[in-house]
């Protein structure tokens, strides 16, 4: 049995790194992950309810719950190649789901806290970079403008989506307007009219 020791960790990390391994595992290994609350115990039996693989959740201690999630079945998936077109197989999939645009207007997730929104946030970011389908752009405005540069904690998110072909553009009024202007990490700068653009050609927009 493998374990992952999820404990400290914030979502939506465990469930995260719960179906890496799970994805690793051969069929019917079991993994166990501990955590801390009831709320990552919610979470991980409901992400293995959806892949319909069975789990057992215990109680070990005030502050320690155990997960136990079987391992299922891998995926077969056949490639067909054509002997005589061999140049035009890609050798990593395209993830990114055309016409999908996240936007990103605040460095908050929400109103309220103004701490539990940022990390409302960074949890966003991570959790994005590691879906199947990723989105076409990931536009950024206002105070959102703070994600994409030095001193963000989810630079390295960002990074991961655009290395996996997602246009990263952050505002370049709102870069100026908080003086950010050489501070941008990862992307490129864009305007209102681009900006505009990309929504209205847009086929879905996610707005957390």
């Amino acid at each position: 049995m493998r374990k992952l020791d999820e404990r400290g960790k914030q979502c939506p990390m465990p469930v995260i790194e719960a179906k890496q391994a799970l994805a690793e595992a051969a069929p019917g290994e079991m993994i166990e992950v501990i955590v801390d609350n009831e709320i990552a115990v919610q979470n991980l039996t409901k992400m293995a309810k959806h892949k319909q693989l069975k789990s057992a959740a215990e109680k070990k201690g005030e502050r320690e719950f155990s997960v136990v999630i079987e391992a299922g079945a891998k995926e077969q998936i056949s490639v067909s190649v054509p002997e005589e077109k061999p140049e035009m197989i890609a050798c990593t999939p395209d993830g990114k789901s055309n016409g999908l645009v996240i936007v990103l207007s605040s460095d908050q997730m929400g109103s309220g806290d103004e701490v539990l929104g940022k990390l409302l946030m960074k949890g966003f970011i991570y959790a994005v970079s590691h879906q199947e389908q990723l989105p076409e752009k990931v536009l950024m405005y206002n105070s959102g403008a703070f994600l994409s540069c030095e001193g963000s904690d989810s630079l390295e998110d960002l990074k991961e989506l655009e290395a996996q072909g997602a246009e990263i553009l952050t505002c370049g009024t709102c870069l100026n307007h908080y003086h950010l202007e050489d501070k941008l990490r990862v992307g490129s700068v864009t305007n209102m009219y681009d900006i505009t653009e990309s929504l209205l050609q847009a086929k879905k927009i996610i707005r957390p």
